[in-house]
């Protein structure tokens, strides 16, 4: 009893009750779980679907499908024709326009016919005026070459007769003549110096009408050379021609809108079906659109995926959430007989929580809901579009 005593009296003196070890045993226990609760939460454990850039191939306009030419899981490259809309309604559009274009054609021989008739009409009057101030230009020219060829002989002549008149001043100086023939002399030689003075005044003249001859004619050549008479019978042509012209560019580009190309490399798949319309479309009903079918326009006719996925969708689900974030450091666990594990990261985290795809769903008949995002496919992970794909943060 003595030594019961002691014992305690040690505990109480070591300051540790009893009772209280328990308490703190629980307090332990509780702030493990919460630590492992935090951890868990933290590190997130998901199921993802691998997928790739899907692209619709829609209808740029209501019509009929003249052509599929591609089938369920072929491989296709980017640009490759597809599909074609009928094309009946542009090919008799440009056959319209082709029939306008013969109508103009025909239109422009007359035209033809009555320009050339009027240039050679008006060919001859511009050759009758061209030659009338060439010949005004060319008399202007001889009129004053032969003034200038009179001038000077008759200055030869007036140099004569003043020789003459010095002659006959020095005879009657000496007497030998009666001075008569002196003034005979100076007659002529003043006559033809009168006759000088006139004709140089009429030089001047000739020389002025030249001047004015070579005028006229540079600006008849400039006015000829317009031809405004063919300008004016052509213009109606011309504008028709011009909207034709418009119109065959536009059907151009209508037409090659009716024929449709592949946006991306990939595989054709299966039309994705609305889940209100599933159960009201036929078996393989919605593969693809058939030649002759009757399209709207923006209706899918077929549908495009990459055959190489590039990224991975998951959801995170209730406390998740909260640990999903973009740049997040993940591990990618691909489960087959050779496992393939891969580091990654969160890329994108959507904005809203969504339903998730019924595939990743717990159990089949009851909705999940979560939210989505997206994380990166490293280089040499090998999967396949549609494939499952564990994530685990880290």
């Amino acid at each position: 009893m003595t030594m019961n005593r002691n014992h305690l009296n040690i505990l109480r003196l070591g300051r540790l009750h009893p009772q209280v070890l328990p308490f703190l045993v629980w307090l332990a226990a509780i702030a493990l779980v919460v630590a492992l609760f935090y951890h868990s939460s933290q590190q997130f454990q998901v199921v993802g679907i691998a997928q790739g850039e899907i692209a619709q191939v829609c209808a740029p306009s209501d019509g009929r499908l003249k052509a599929v030419y591609v089938q369920l899981f072929e491989n296709v490259s980017k640009g490759q024709v597809v599909a074609a809309l009928d094309d009946e309604m542009v090919v008799a559009q440009i056959a319209t326009v082709s029939a306008t274009a013969e109508h103009l054609r025909s239109q422009l021989i007359p035209t033809q016919e009555r320009i050339l008739a009027d240039i050679s009409d008006r060919r001859l009057n511009e050759a009758e005026e061209q030659r009338r101030f060439a010949t005004d230009v060319e008399r202007a020219r001889l009129d004053i070459l032969g003034l200038k060829a009179q001038i000077a002989a008759d200055r030869i002549t007036l140099e004569d007769y003043a020789s003459e008149v010095k002659i006959a001043t020095d005879l009657l100086e000496k007497n030998t003549i009666a001075p008569y023939e002196l003034d005979k002399a100076r007659a002529l030689y003043d006559a033809l110096a009168e006759k000088i003075s006139q004709m140089e005044l009429q030089l001047t003249q000739a020389e002025g009408q030249l001047k004015e001859a070579r005028r006229r004619q540079d600006e008849f050549m400039l006015h000829t050379a317009q031809n405004p008479t063919i300008d004016a019978a052509l213009e109606a042509i011309r504008k028709e021609t011009a909207i034709q012209e418009k119109l065959i560019e536009e059907l151009g580009v209508q037409r090659r809108a009716l024929v449709m190309t592949a946006p991306i490399d990939g595989v054709v798949v299966q039309i994705p079906t609305r889940t209100n319309e599933a159960p009201l479309r036929r078996p393989s009903e919605g593969a693809l659109h058939k030649t002759g079918e009757v399209v709207l326009a923006g209706q899918p006719i077929l549908v495009i995926a990459q055959s190489k996925p590039t990224e991975i969708m998951a959801y995170a689900m209730g406390g998740q959430m909260d640990g999903v974030k973009v740049g997040q450091q993940v591990e990618l666990i691909k489960r087959t007989s050779q496992p393939q594990i891969a580091q990654s990261k969160v890329t994108y985290v959507g904005p809203i929580v969504e339903q998730a795809p019924s595939r990743l769903w717990l159990n089949p008949n009851v909705p999940q809901w979560g939210l989505p995002f997206i994380v990166a496919i490293p280089e040499g992970m090998k999967l396949t579009a549609g494939e499952t794909v564990g994530i685990r943060g880290l």
